[in-house]
């Protein structure tokens, strides 16, 4: 690790930082717990340590320290986490330097796909100034955007042509970092190779997407003509594949622009479609952002978090959009959001809703927006219509999962009391059900905690110590270990002590290589309330080193019999006198033993 990243390292708050992306809770004295965002989960797995630095999953095992943290969950190299980190710690960056050459293509390669992506989006809006692009002016007009709007999202037109674009950009890259760029499509061989490059938009309104920073890295590209025509033009949308600056499950549309305006508001409007988006916010609602037409992510909900843990839902009135507003619900309630959810006057979406009922009817229609559990008790009303039981039962499991996300048991009660009240279905079977998951959940954490017996989590604490003051505790242990390996090799952490004994400065979350050990190792140093002292550490050693005794003692009084019963006297003489030392010894470390605090 480079002397700036240790530097960031050391003034780092993980817990800060890690709740910049996921709810915590404070689990104990010096460690917290939350939902993990790398796997799904309803029972939190999750653990930070605030005084060691460190973050371990007991669900899938995921673990490391705060720039692991960041560059699993957004998805970049080491240096890029180094620099995110130092940047939240508001840490000045030094003269960038890269740790390998592969490292310093990459930079270069996205750097390369910025250049040509701002250079694409800048062709697509002149395109649309040329006569060509009248046709997609007029249905850009007819869908009520004015030339200033159009400008403030860079909205440009795709002409009717194969080569276009690539000869605009063919000097500036070559062919592997065009192909690379997304911005382009071709056909593969019989020989598997691929053909030559064409442009993948053509003929379609292009829609740019841009990254937190505003900086374009995708498209959305829609047909031009009526359905019949759409047809033969292919599909209605045509957006950019995943590549090197986009993952379309990590971006939400026009989070660039909105992202001010949430935090002053205090809360999101998430919508679907970007031309919801795109309406809404030119008719002056400034904190809105879209899902781009993809499903709502766990990516996309860390990201969210950052911004605000409010979120008003507005989702298109069909069946996908009640299906999609459903999951979304689902995965902001596990991440603690407050979410409200608003349904229109004609089942129309927030494009057509603004321009046929003007912005201050959307504004009130956002000003009503209904309560998470009004809205899915609605809901449930809807899809299991009637008095009778086999859909009160229908109803009753259509609304329990989302009742079970709640992370508060009073909001969960309350949701509970709501739906037994205006779904007819007594207050007792919900409660009783909900008790029953609530005792799962239980049974779930206790099966996943692993046995620790309390010698391995004093040795398993000090061989981790890192702390000066704590040296001698530590020596005291790794010294046991490595010179008397016998001792401990029937515990169930001999791996991870073995590997914490022989340790260098490394921190020890990444000394211990073996996912079961480093979840032994992770349950001992977050249930720590304070680092264990020498004369600790010496009666676990001494506890050990009478077990070990007790071993060998069983083991001598089988030989014994046995060369007893052959009647070997001169092995009996042997073995009796070995027996006799370590009964001495024994007796001895029992005495000093007692005299132990």
């Amino acid at each position: 690790m480079s002397d700036f990243a240790q530097t960031v390292k050391q003034q780092a708050d993980i817990v800060k930082v890690i709740e910049g992306y996921i709810r915590l809770r404070k689990a104990g004295a010096q460690n917290y717990s939350g939902l993990c965002p790398f796997h799904k989960e309803k029972t939190p797995s999750f653990n930070v340590h605030a005084v060691r630095q460190f973050y371990h999953c007991f669900g899938c095992g995921a673990s490391g320290d705060v720039f692991s943290f960041v560059s699993k969950i957004e998805n970049v190299t080491f240096p890029e986490a180094v620099r995110i980190v130092a940047q939240k710690c508001g840490i000045p960056l030094p003269k960038r330097e890269f740790s390998s050459p592969e490292e310093a293509a990459g930079a270069r390669l996205r750097t390369k796909l910025l250049e040509l992506h701002e250079t694409a989006a800048a062709w697509f809006e002149e395109q649309l100034r040329s006569p060509e692009g009248a046709l997609a002016r007029e249905y850009l007009h007819g869908r009520g955007l004015l030339d200033e709007g159009i400008k403030k999202f860079r909205i440009g037109y795709a002409p009717d042509s194969f080569n276009a674009l690539r000869e605009r950009l063919s000097g500036m890259a070559d062919e592997e970092t065009l192909r690379a760029s997304g911005l382009f499509s071709s056909k593969e061989q019989e020989d598997g190779s691929h053909g030559r490059l064409y442009d993948r938009f053509r003929k379609r309104v292009v829609f740019p997407i841009c990254n937190e920073g505003g900086r374009v890295i995708a498209f959305t590209a829609r047909i031009l003509g009526t359905p019949s025509e759409g047809e033969r033009a292919g599909p209605k949308y045509v957006n950019s594949p995943e590549t090197p600056l986009y993952t379309k499950g990590q971006v939400l549309f026009n989070l660039d622009k909105a992202k001010a305006a949430i935090r002053t508001v205090g809360f999101a409007l998430l919508v679907e479609g970007q031309m919801d988006c795109i309406s809404v916010y030119l008719a002056g609602i400034h904190n809105v952002i879209a899902t781009s037409g993809t499903a709502f992510t766990e990516q996309q909900v860390a990201i969210l978090k950052r911004h605000t843990q409010n979120v008003v839902v507005n989702f298109d009135p069909d069946t996908a959009g009640a299906n999609a507003a459903e999951k979304s619900i689902a995965l902001l309630t596990e991440e603690g959001f407050q979410i409200k959810l608003v349904t229109l006057e004609g089942g129309l979406d927030p494009d057509r809703f603004v321009r046929e009922r003007g912005v201050e009817a959307y504004k009130q229609a956002i000003r009503g927006a209904r309560r998470q559990a009004d809205y899915l008790i609605e809901r449930a009303r809807l899809l299991f219509p009637g008095a009778g039981a086999e859909q009160k039962v229908k109803a009753m499991n259509f609304l329990l999962p989302h009742i079970r996300r709640i992370p508060e048991k009073l909001a969960r009660e309350q949701f509970a009391a709501d739906a037994a009240q205006k779904m007819g279905i007594d207050s007792a079977v919900l409660r009783e059900e909900l008790r029953q998951a609530a005792l799962r959940r239980r049974e779930h954490v206790e099966a996943r905690t692993t046995v620790l017996t309390e010698v391995e989590r004093v040795l398993l604490r000090a061989l981790a110590i890192t702390d000066p003051e704590g040296e001698a505790a530590r020596h005291l242990a790794a010294n046991a270990v490595v010179e008397q390996p016998a001792w401990f090799e029937h515990l169930g952490a001999f791996a991870a002590l073995q590997a914490l004994a022989t340790r260098a400065a490394n921190d020890p979350m990444d000394v211990v290589a073996d996912a079961a050990q480093k979840a032994l190792l992770a349950e001992a140093l977050l249930g720590e309330t304070r680092m264990p002292e020498a004369v600790v550490v010496e009666g676990a050693l001494q506890e050990i080193e009478e077990r070990a005794i007790e071993g060998r003692l069983r083991d001598l009084r089988a030989q014994i019999s046995e060369a007893e019963r052959r009647g070997d006297y001169a092995e009996l003489a042997g073995l009796t006198q070995q027996k006799l030392d370590l009964d001495r010894a024994l007796r001895r470390l029992q005495g000093q033993h007692a005299h132990l605090p």
